[in-house]
Parts: C-alpha cells; structure tokens; sequence
C-alpha cells in the first residue's frame, strides 16, 4: 500500500477524466442492463457489495503490496532493482482483477479517490511493459528463473511452455480489467496499454510464416479479445481469439496439452466437461462468444451438449463444479465427493459467467436457475462474513480435520495462488449487471433484489424498481413506470425451485411435494394464464407506476440426489427458497448423529443476529433437535464438522 500511495502522488498530476463510454459493439440479442443504470439497495445483497468494495479491495491491495505483486512491474521497469517477488506466474493477474473490481465500483456510483488508486496503480502497471507491448513481469524480470518451479525454462524465451507460463493468461484478464475500466472512466490509460499488448498477440500468433502455431494453456484471453473487438471494431482481436478456440486439439500446434487444458480434441468436437474446470468454463464463456458473434451452428451445438452433460453429471447440489483436488478438475460422470470435494470459487465465478452468455445468447431461464443457485451458495461462500477470509475450495462436508491444498475446512487469509479472492473482487460488484436484461421491447427481470433500474426499449425510456425480502420471503413488488404511457412486454422469471425443479437436468429432485401457490398481481388485480417458459410474461399497456406483485411461497424442502451419485445416496439436503442448508458442529455438538426421516419436523427462525442475519431451520426427528444455517455462511465461527448431506433413516 505504501508503493501505491507514494506513486499516487507522482504520477497522477494532470490525470483527467473523460466522458464516460459506451460498448460500440453487441454480441448477444439480449443486452444486460448496464451497472451504471441500476442501483442496488437489497438488504441481502448491497451488504455483501459494499464489503468487498469497502473493505476486500483495500485488503487485497495490502496483502498484493506485501507479496511484491507491485513491486513485480516496478523491477521489470527497471524503477527498482531485485529478483521476483510471488511464487505463481500469474500474480500480475491479481493486480488486473482488483482494478476490475474496483471499475465495476465506479460504474455504480463514481468514487473520485478510489479513480484516483486507480490511475496510481495502471501507472504502476505501464511501468512494467515492454517497449513492444509485453507484459508479464516474471519473465521481463529474469526469464531463466521462473517464480513457480513447475514452469519449464529451456532457452528464456517468450511463449515457452504456455501450459503453465501464464502469459495468455495475465494478458487476458488485463485485457477483462481494461475494458471495464474504460466502460467506467472513459479514460484510455488502462486501455492503450492493453491494446499495445493485443497487438503484440496478433502479430506473434497464426499460421502466417513467421508466427507461432499455439494456443492459451489457461484460458481467457479469448473472451478478453472479444472485449476490446467490442471497444474498438478491430476484427484483428476477435479473428485472435478464434484462433485460439478453433485450433485446440491440433495436432499441428507447438504444445499438446490434454484434456487437462481441453485440448484434447477440437472444441466442435467436444461434448464432456473435462480438466481443469477454471480452465473450462473461460472456455465455453469464450466459445459461447463467438457462437453469438459468428452464429457459428458448430460452436453452438458443442456448448449445448457440455453444458447438458455439466448440469446433468458434474453440478454439486450449491452450483459448484470441479469435484478432484487433482488438477482442480471435473471428475467422471458422477463423480460428486462431499468431504473431498474441490469446487474451486473461480469456478463457480466461471460458471456464472458461462450462463449468464447462454441467457443473453438464448433467453432460455434455465441458465438463470443455475446461475442463482450458484450465486447465492456455492459462490458467495468462497468469501467471509468479514470479507477479509476466504475459502479457495468449497466443499460440502467437513470432518473438521481434513486439509488438502489451500485448505477444505477452515477459511484462509490469503493464498500462494490468490486468484480466488481477487477474482471475487471483480465479480461481486459487477452483480447490479445481472439482475435485468432487454431484447427489443421486452424487459427481463431475472433476479430479485430490492434495486432500481433505468434502460430504454426501442427508444421508450423505462424505470423500474424491487422491493423484497428475497432470499428469506418470495414476496416480490416490481415497480413499473415508463415516461411515457405505452406497449410493451415485461417478463418476470419464475425461480427453478418454485417450479418444484431443483436444476435443469434431474441431477437432483425434491423428495417431497410443494405446497406453494404461485401468484401475480398488477395493479392489485390477479393475472393468470401469463406463465411460459418458466416466466410470467406481462404483456400490456403500462403507465407510470404499475405495481406488478409476486409471490413464489417458500417452504423447507429436502431434496434427494440421483442414485447414480455414489456419496449421495440414502441421504437427503435441505434447501429454503434458492439456499442450500449444511449443519455444523457450532449449532450441533454431534453433527454424525444427525438423520432426517419422514416424521422430521422442520421450523424457521428469524436470527437477525446471527452470521450477519440468517434463517436458521430447526429440525426434529424424534427425541433429536438440530440447527441448520445457510450454506454461504459456515466455518465464520472456527473449525469444525459440517454435512450438506444428512443420512435418511426409515
């Protein structure tokens, strides 16, 4: 921090602000509605937003000053003197997603002293590229001594060993945080500075004489490439990142890597989610840009058949994908382990950006059933109530003992490999930019949380806005009221779990019948017949200030897995409206001796005071009391046992 706040105040004199721009291209036909239009105000929500941006920023940037992720760019700049500092080629990619994160701020509301950090520290980054645009500060530094000993160095040179070096990787996320920072300040800093990188890209990778015939090890840099074709219209950046999606598993390139990379066969070939899960969904997020850019019918049916057989075979109860330690990768069909299980919070980040496409690709809601299932459980747990903790796994039982790599039972304060904490940073502020979507006169509203919006449809500008209690009440109010009288569609989703589906696919199902009964009011009036495709869908005359009521009644339901689920069988889970419940030993001093049959009762209870205000469900069976809390919430009071999955007794 001292580094950043010392350099604050040398580079940043005359640094000025522009107009605020705009992303000159569209992919998708149906278009997000921009952070910058939305205001969060959910009680749920806008606490976990304003940790991260109040305090996991702060903290992350203390904890990438500590370990020299600053002073990297400095000494390969030539501004201080020594040896690497980090132990992962990647670290410079950790300084990329805090500036994201923190552009994402801005585009919520404009904050003039965190724009300021932010100059200080893409100055700090331009320090640290070459003169031709490179830029990976490990081995600008000192190319024969690689910081993590796992990199292979033969001659020193650039692009050897790309499986592991990370060079595609850090400019990848570089180009991510660039992008953002100009959609957020206007200003071209952050930007030119990855442009000058891109073309370094174009120019070294293809099949013309003289370039290299190679493909990313880690992806991301693919969808990158799309963001600054989007930016600037250069086809060049956007024929790259095909390239480098239709030319894994070619025989012909410079490295194989395997499955492990997905590059075992072409990625139109490709119908099993494999390998490193991270790995895998940048991929398909990537691969789902070009089908929508392209309309590429090939790309399309591959990413179709992996995300059927991810969400069919490999999706843990929470949305966590990435079962093996081993690679942090997929395992087998099937392959679902409760106490081992990896689930790495990058994935379930990748994840939700994966769906999030395929919705703006489709419009098909089951793709937001499975984003908001990963969201509110497997996602937001890989961070502390504190937000100044975080867990890099997130499995689904613990023994209060069992520690593998970067921890299972206990939550870290930071990590030798730290892309989870900083990839949480770029992700949580950005969640205003999924709640509502447009596609020419229609409006989606795709999540609840108490927030307002401003977007236009077809030239009629609309405001709208949510008051609700939701995740712990399903009464919804929507607020509708465009400036001038007139027709449109409004399309508000029904959540998977209220249309008694657990996910798409039937990996899971519930054991026992919903009683709720599904409701919408406009104006006070009921409305039926409006439910299609898993949405209400409103389709009337509106005037300022229709008020559309919702109601999806929430009850405790116990689900069971498909037998075919080796760990799961004979067990049930327990979920409340879109959270998943565990038991843990801080609520129960015998957490094995938990069962649930069909006489167990179950009770809700408000806990305003507790890990930051929760539900917590009560249960008894027979003579046995137990106390289950929200998934996202456990191992926020120290170390001990925990079960998602509870034996089922006759």
């Amino acid at each position: 921090m001292n580094i950043v706040k010392k350099l604050s105040l040398l580079l940043l004199v005359g640094v000025a602000g522009a107009a605020h721009a705009q992303e000159s291209l569209s992919a998708y036909p149906i278009q997000p509605v921009p952070i910058k239009n939305v205001k969060v105000t959910d009680d749920f929500w806008l606490p976990i937003i304003k940790k991260v941006q109040e305090k996991t920023i702060e903290y992350a940037i203390q904890k990438c000053s500590e370990e020299g992720r600053f002073e990297n760019f400095l000494i390969a700049g030539g501004q201080m003197k020594g040896e690497v500092r980090g132990q992962m080629p990647f670290d410079d990619s950790d300084v990329y997603k805090i500036i994201e994160g923190a552009s994402n701020s801005l585009l919520s509301a404009p904050n003039p002293k965190l724009e300021v950090l932010l100059d200080s520290l893409i100055s700090i980054v331009k320090i640290g590229q070459e003169k031709d645009g490179y830029l990976t500060t490990w081995r600008t530094i000192n190319p024969a001594k690689p910081p993590a000993p796992w990199v292979k160095v033969e001659k020193g040179e650039r692009w050897e060993y790309m499986n592991m070096s990370h060079e595609e990787y850090n400019a990848g996320h570089m180009y991510e945080a660039a992008a953002v920072h100009y959609w957020a300040t206007g200003k071209r800093n952050f930007l030119d500075i990855a442009l000058k990188n891109a073309d370094l890209f174009v120019k070294t990778f293809g099949e013309n004489p003289g370039q290299i015939l190679a493909v990313p090890g880690h992806q991301i840099i693919e969808t990158g490439l799309v963001k600054l074709y989007m930016i600037t219209g250069k086809e060049d950046y956007l024929k790259l990142a095909k390239f480098y999606l239709d030319h894994r598993g070619d025989p012909r390139k410079k490295e194989q890597f395997g499955a492990y990379a997905q590059d075992h066969v072409p990625v139109t070939q490709q119908d099993e989610v494999v390998g490193h899960a991270v790995r895998a969904v940048y991929l398909y997020a990537g691969m789902t840009d070009i089908a929508a850019i392209y309309k590429d019918q090939a790309y399309r049916t591959a990413i179709d058949k992996l995300w059927d057989n991810m969400v069919e075979k490999k999706t843990y109860i929470t949305g966590g994908i990435g079962a093996r330690h081993d690679g942090e990768a997929f395992g087998e069909n099937y392959e679902l382990p409760n106490l081992t299980a990896y689930n790495e919070t990058c994935a379930a980040i990748g994840s939700v950006y994966w769906n999030n496409r395929l919705f703006n690709l489709t419009g098909d809601v089951k793709y937001y059933d499975v984003l908001e299932r990963t969201m509110y459980n497997g996602l937001i747990s890989g961070i502390s109530l504190k937000g100044t903790e975080f867990f890099y796994p997130n499995a689904l039982e613990s023994d209060g003992v069992y520690l593998f790599n970067r921890g299972a039972c206990t939550r870290q304060g930071w990590f030798d490999c730290s892309c989870c904490p900083t990839n949480l940073i770029r992700f949580i502020p950005a969640i205003p930019g999924l709640i509502y979507a447009t596609e020419k006169d229609v409006l989606y509203v795709n999540l609840y949380m108490s927030s307002t919006a401003d977007t236009e449809l077809e030239g009629k500008k609309i405001s709208i806005s949510q008051t609700t209690q939701y995740p712990w009440n399903g009464k919804v109010k929507v607020t509708v009221s465009p400036e001038k009288e007139g027709a449109f569609t409004v399309k508000f989703r029904i959540p998977g779990w209220s249309r008694n589906e657990v996910m798409p696919g039937g990996l899971y199902s519930y054991a026992d019948a919903y009683t709720g009964k599904l409701s919408l009011t406009v104006n006070g009036k009921k409305v039926t017949g409006v439910e299609k495709d898993g949405y209400y869908v409103v389709n009337r005359t509106w005037k300022k200030g229709d008020v559309v009521t919702l109601d999806f009644p929430m009850e405790v339901r116990e689900v069971v897995a498909s037998d075919k689920i080796a760990d799961d069988r004979g067990k049930v889970s327990l979920e409340y409206g879109p959270i998943v419940y565990t038991v843990e030993q801080a609520d129960n001093a015998n957490v094995d001796a938990i069962t649930i049959n069909n006489k167990t009762t179950f009770k809700l209870k408000e806990q305003p005071k507790m890990l930051n205000g929760i539900l917590t469900i009560e249960g008894k069976t027979g003579n046995q009391k137990f106390i289950a809390i929200p998934y996202y919430s456990w191992s926020n009071r120290g170390i001990g046992k925990m079960k998602v999955w509870l034996p089922e007794t006759k």
